[in-house]
C-alpha cells in the first residue's frame, strides 16, 4: 500500500474549535480603578491578553479583559467587563492560550469526516486497448497489446502491464455464433494491490465487468477456445478512489459540465463481501448517462465518514475490503 497525506489518513491530534480556556495563569501586581485595570509589573507566566480571566484581592472571579490599551511587555492599561475597585494588589489571570483563536481543546466532537472531490475526464471507451481481436483455439492466455488510451509499462513490483487512463472496468467483446467462455482478467487497482475478476462472455455482444482495474497483467480463457474473434477493452464504468458503501455517502455527482446530479447514470456501491474474482468493486462505481469522449468530467462530492479518515480511520474504512 502506498503512503497517504492527511486527505485520507489523520492519525490522533488536538483538536482546535472555539476559544477553549487553557490551564496556566499569570500572577501580576496592578491596580484597578472602575472598569480600568493598571499592571504594574509582571511577575510570571505569560502576557496578560483581551481574554484573559481576572481574580485577586477585591476583583470578582470571572471578571475578564476585554481591552488592551497601553503598555508592553506584559504590563500597561487594560478594560475589564466589570466595575469594580481595587488598590494596589497581586492578581491572578486565567487565559486562553495567547494570540491563538480557534483555541486548541483536549475535548472536541471530532473525530470529524472529511469532503472528498473524485475529479477525472475519462478517455473514449475501446473495445480492444487490452487485447487485440483474436481466437483462442484452446484455454490459455490472450495476447495483450496496449491500444488506444492504454499504454504498456513495467510497474513498482517489475512487472509488465497495460495500464489504463483511469480505474475503469473492463469488457469481453465476442463475435457472433461462438462458444462463450470466462475470461479471467488479473491485474492491480489503483493502489497497487493485486485483483482479479472472471466475466463471462455473451456471443455476438459486450459484457462489461464490474470491478475497476488501473493495470492489466493477463487475460485468460477457461474451459476451451471460444470458435469465434473475442477482443478486451474497457468500459465506461469508473472506480472511486475512497470507498463509499451507501449512496447517502455522494452529496454530489456531476458528469459533462451539468449543474445538477447525473441520476440517469449509475451509482454503485462498495462490495463489503469478501472479496472473489465474482464480487463487485471493493470501493464502489459510478457508470454515467452518456459515453466518455475524452473531454466530459466527473465531479463527485463524497463525505467521507470518520472510519476512512480522522484519528480512528482504518485502510478498510477508506478503501474497501482486500482485493482479491
Amino acid at each position: 500500500m502506498p503512503s497517504f497525506g492527511d486527505d485520507l489518513f489523520l492519525g490522533s491530534a488536538q483538536t482546535f474549535m472555539g476559544t477553549g480556556i487553557r490551564p496556566y495563569s499569570t500572577i501580576f501586581t496592578g491596580s484597578m480603578s472602575s472598569t480600568t485595570l493598571t499592571v504594574t509589573a509582571l511577575l510570571s507566566g505569560s502576557p496578560l491578553v483581551v481574554g484573559s480571566y481576572v481574580d485577586g484581592s477585591s476583583v470578582t472571579d470571572g471578571t475578564y479583559i476585554t481591552a488592551f490599551v497601553t503598555g508592553t511587555g506584559g504590563t500597561g492599561t487594560y478594560t475589564i467587563n466589570q466595575s469594580v475597585s481595587a488598590s494596589s494588589t497581586t492578581m491572578y489571570a486565567h487565559s486562553n492560550v495567547p494570540f491563538e483563536n480557534p483555541a486548541p481543546m483536549d475535548v472536541g466532537v471530532g473525530p470529524l469526516g472529511r469532503v472528498f472531490v473524485w475529479d477525472l475526464v475519462p478517455q473514449t471507451l475501446q473495445a480492444a486497448n487490452i487485447a487485440a481481436s483474436q481466437t483462442p483455439a484452446a484455454a490459455g492466455s490472450l495476447t495483450l497489446t496496449a491500444g488506444t488510451s492504454a499504454k504498456s509499462v513495467v510497474n513498482t513490483a517489475g512487472t509488465t502491464v497495460i495500464q489504463l487512463d483511469v480505474p475503469r472496468a473492463v469488457s469481453i467483446t465476442q463475435a457472433a455464433a461462438g462458444t462463450q467462455r470466462t475470461f479471467t482478467v488479473s491485474g492491480y487497482d489503483y493502489y497497487g494491490q493485486l485483483m482479479s475478476e472472471a466475466i463471462t462472455s455473451t456471443v455476438n455482444s459486450t459484457v462489461a465487468g464490474k470491478k475497476a482495474f488501473y493495470q492489466i497483467t493477463s487475460v485468460t480463457v477457461a474451459g476451451g477456445g471460444t470458435t469465434t474473434a473475442c477482443s478486451v477493452g474497457t468500459a465506461d464504468v469508473f472506480g472511486c478512489p475512497v470507498r463509499f458503501y451507501d449512496k447517502s455517502y455522494v452529496i454530489r455527482y456531476g458528469w459533462n459540465n451539468a449543474t445538477t446530479d447525473d441520476t440517469s447514470g449509475v451509482l454503485t456501491v462498495a462490495d463489503m463481501a469478501t472479496a472473489t474474482t465474482t464480487t463487485g468493486d471493493v470501493r464502489g462505481t459510478f457508470a454515467p448517462s452518456t459515453a466518455a469522449d475524452g473531454q466530459k468530467r466527473l465531479v463527485m462530492t463524497l463525505a467521507l465518514p470518520a472510519i476512512a479518515v480522522g484519528a480512528n480511520a482504518t485502510r478498510l474504512g477508506a478503501l474497501g475490503v482486500t482485493q482479491a
